[in-house]
Formats: structure tokens, sequence, C-alpha cells
């Protein structure tokens, strides 16, 4: 494919993995909290920085107000609803959210309020979208409710093992929304991907270890989850969205 074929969606846990994603040449980040939970939304000064230093990426920001199911009560909604107020004030691109019914079917009443909420600004159906009950009617649902694509693995952990749904989601779709592939999506198989399954968008995090520069650590304390490797942060790096991209092109 030539470059202008495809689009590639870096998600960025924080400023510096949106600056390395400009710099290795993504059209679009998601910038996103609380990767470990499956990302969350971000701080206020979190996307204002980021607003501020992605001058020719776009900018989309996941609305998720914690980690676990897409089973949202009204006071999370409203607080969703607060968040894409937020995001426009910050002169974001677009918004990213998915609401499920305890059934596994696409809450429509929910979708419909908070893309209201969204109106004028790009908005994508995460991967709740993987965790609904009948992928065909939440599909026919989404593309109802107005979303510009949805973010999927093809129902599997990666996408690369849920190729034959999301070729057989992309011909059902026939140009009516864009399908995004996503998690588990490297250099080592973006390449296929697109060709199993004829997607020309893909989104994935070019993400390495870092050391910390701490010098003491307290070995009797964890912050988060007791064993977790605490002695390093992951970020994006311009040099994997570069290989990741470099894949694609003929």
């Amino acid at each position: 494919m030539k470059r202008e074929e495809f689009m590639v969606e870096v998600c960025a846990n924080g400023v510096e993995s949106c600056l390395a994603a400009q710099q290795g040449g993504a059209d679009r980040v998601e910038l996103c909290a609380g990767i470990p939970e499956g990302g969350t939304t971000p701080s206020y000064g979190e996307i204002k920085v980021a607003r501020r230093v992605l001058t020719t990426t776009r900018l989309h920001v996941i609305i998720r107000p914690r980690g676990g199911d897409f089973l949202y009560t009204d006071l999370e909604v409203e607080r969703m609803a607060a968040d894409i107020a937020a995001c426009r004030e910050l002169g974001v691109d677009g918004v990213v959210f998915g609401c499920l019914r305890s059934d596994g079917s696409i809450d429509i009443e929910k979708n419909r309020y908070l893309m209201e909420c969204a109106a004028g600004m790009s908005v994508t159906c995460h991967r709740a979208f993987d965790r609904a009950a009948d992928p065909s009617q939440a599909l026919e649902d989404i593309i109802g409710l107005g979303f510009d694509r949805i973010l999927t693995s093809g129902q599997q952990p990666k996408a690369i093992d849920g190729v034959e749904l999301l070729a057989r989601l992309n011909r059902q779709a026939a140009g009516r929304i864009i399908l995004m592939a996503g998690s588990g999506v490297t250099e080592k198989n973006i390449r296929a991907l697109h060709e199993a399954t004829g997607l020309h968008e893909f989104h994935f995090s070019a993400r390495e270890p870092r050391p910390s520069a701490m010098q003491y650590v307290n070995p009797n304390l964890y912050m988060g989850r007791p064993g977790a490797n605490e002695a390093s942060l992951d970020y994006t790096t311009p040099r994997r969205v570069a290989d990741t991209i470099a894949q694609l092109l003929d």
C-alpha cells in the first residue's frame, strides 16, 4: 500500500508517548490512562498538554470512567458526558467510548446520549464491541448510532486471532463504517492482518520498557499490584511506530 491508503492510531499512555507517536509518523493517538485496566479517561492536565504538543497528529481521548465491564450507571454516564465536554473545551479531535446493556447488546439510549454530547467530533466505539453478544447486530446498531469507526480485535484477545470475524464484519460493513484492528498489533503481524481482513486502519502501542531513574526503592512496598515490575515504565518509541508503519508500505 501507499502511505495515504491506510491510517494508524497509537494507543498513547501519556504525553511522552503522544510525542513519540507523532515523531514516528502516526496519524492519530488515542490518549489513555490506566493501561493495565484496558484504558481509562486521562486527566484534564494530560489532555491539555497533549493537545499543545500534538501539531501534526490528531488527538482522540478515551472516555471510560473505570476499568471492568461496559455496563454504566446514570452517574457514570454523567461523568462521561462531563469528560466529553472537557475534551471539547480543550480542542480534542475525537473521543472513544462504548456502552453495553447487561445482556451484551449495544445500549442504544446511553450511546445516543453520549453521541449527542460529542456532536461535531470524530467518535470511535472502543472494544466494548468485543464484549457484545452478537457482533453482527452490534455492528448494525453502532452504524445506526452514527459512530465513525469501531476498534476491535475480532472478539479475540489479539486481533491476529480474530481475522476471520474481522474480515466478515468488514464485508458486512460495506463501507458504512470504518473497522480498525487493535490489540496485539505489531510490526510482526500488521501486514498479515491487512492481507487477511482488508482493513486499512490499525491501532497499536509500539511501547518499550524504560528503566526507572530511581536509585532507591523500598523493597517492602508496592504502589499497585504486589509483584508488579515498578522499576521500569513503558513508553511508545518513534522507532517502533515507524517500523510498524513501514511494514504496510509496498
